[in-house]
């Protein structure tokens, strides 16, 4: 598979994991916009191309920058991140809404670990 196809597909597989944390966390709302070229599908596309990059580009600085943290909380201090990226990610979408630290934190949690899930069970890295 190429690159861009498998970039694709993450993308996909991020759209869906997060429609359903959408659904699990009260406190994360993407609000549709079924007027859209791929309608409401294509705003949780959207969204999910957005975490995407803000993961790829900012989560790498934060993580190094944060890294005697992560050591002193033996890894605990990821979720903290992992909230403020989703976070970063709804303050630069309208369609994306966070409310409070407690449903970014589950929010963020939970889309690591369907995106876990999703790495171990789909072909989305590249093998050598």
């Amino acid at each position: 598979m190429s690159t861009i196809v498998r970039f694709a597909l993450r993308v996909v597989v991020l759209a869906v994991i997060i429609f359903v944390v959408t659904r699990l966390v009260s406190g994360i709302v993407v609000t549709p916009n079924p007027e859209g070229t791929f309608g409401e599908a294509g705003t949780y596309l959207w969204v999910a191309l957005l975490f995407a990059l803000v993961n790829t580009v900012v989560g790498p600085v934060v993580r190094l920058l944060s890294l005697p943290f992560v050591v002193l909380t033996l890894g605990l201090f990821l979720l903290v991140i992992n909230a403020a990226l989703l976070g970063l990610t709804a303050a630069l979408s309208d369609r994306l809404d966070v409310t409070g630290f407690g449903a970014a934190v589950v929010g963020g949690f939970l889309i690591a670990l369907f995106s876990w899930i999703a790495e171990l069970v789909l072909p989305l890295k590249v093998r050598d």
